[in-house]
């Protein structure tokens, strides 16, 4: 492989891998309190992107404005689906709650169906996005670069929020006893609630840049996206964001990387997120950076 091809190849890995991994934090960190893989994650993300759609379309707002009225609404959305969905089932079995977020996943996808159509709509790139950088033989459309450093910067903002503010310590403590937390005077649901906003936020923030990139947006759009940065959750230690992010590289790497040195495979490019996910489950069930939970509950 020429080095040129070889940047671009890593460019685009690392754009891929950072849409996954804004989505994964969100399945990483409702996992962590609440041991629930919430598949109506991916929708949110759809959701993100069709907000961010209407409020270009519709309400004639400029870009930025449509993305924070995206995340806005985003993180509303997923105060709401925890406190009329989830927080009533806090002492269920927690197939009850697994269930629950499938039933909700469904109920977004037909919604939007329904408010939108099933036909894929153009997204409105703007066109300060749409410049396309050249550095030798590597060319990048600007989008391509700013995403991963956008990424890395929530990241370093959820990290300070985990490990520099009550709040942060409150959602670790969280992680390991929600009785203990309950006893001493902290409102677990406010925390939830918060940890739901959080991720919610972020997936709204990956949807958005997903459609900048593949810029086509359709109600069942989180499925596929939903599943493999779940995927990429689980390979990087599920309960960790460190992790969650880790895997999104992991996996937006070997899409873009697999495919670019063997053509023949690109088939198969949506199988490899599974691959990973049975191999971690089988060989490190804890994922790469992930901690036994359930180990150090009381």
């Amino acid at each position: 492989m020429e080095f040129s091809l070889f940047l671009q190849n890593m460019v685009n890995g690392f754009s891929l891998g950072s849409m996954y991994a804004l989505i994964a934090i969100g399945y990483t960190m409702v996992y962590g309190v609440l041991r629930l893989i919430n598949f109506a994650h991916g929708d949110i993300m759809m959701v993100g992107a069709y907000v961010c759609f209407f409020g270009m379309v519709s309400l004639n707002l400029p870009f930025i404005a449509a993305v924070v009225f995206a995340v806005t609404i985003c993180a509303a959305l997923g105060i709401i689906t925890d406190t009329i969905a989830y927080k009533p089932l806090r002492k269920a079995p927690r197939i009850s709650l697994l269930i629950t977020a499938i039933g909700i996943s469904f109920l977004l996808e037909n919604l939007f169906n329904v408010i939108f159509g099933s036909e894929p709509k153009a997204f409105i790139v703007p066109e300060y996005l749409q410049t396309v950088l050249t550095f030798g033989d590597v060319t990048v459309a600007i989008s391509a670069v700013l995403v991963p450093i956008i990424t890395l910067i929530l990241l370093a903002i959820t990290l300070f929020i985990l490990y520099r503010t009550k709040y942060g310590m409150a959602i670790r403590a969280l992680a390991f006893d929600i009785h203990t937390v309950n006893l001493m005077g902290i409102d677990a649901n406010l925390i939830i609630a918060i940890v739901f906003a959080l991720g919610s936020m972020l997936a709204a923030i990956g949807g958005v840049f997903w459609s900048l990139n593949y810029p086509s947006i359709e109600p069942m759009m989180g499925v596929l996206i939903g599943l493999k940065a779940f995927a990429a959750a689980v390979l990087g230690g599920i309960g960790s964001v460190g992790g969650a992010v880790l895997g999104g590289f992991i996996i937006g790497f070997t899409e873009v990387v697999v495919v670019s040195l063997s053509p023949e495979f690109s088939g198969f490019k949506d199988a490899f997120a599974f691959i990973f996910l049975i191999l971690i489950l089988i060989f490190k069930p804890t994922g790469i950076l992930g901690y036994n939970f359930e180990k150090s509950r009381f």
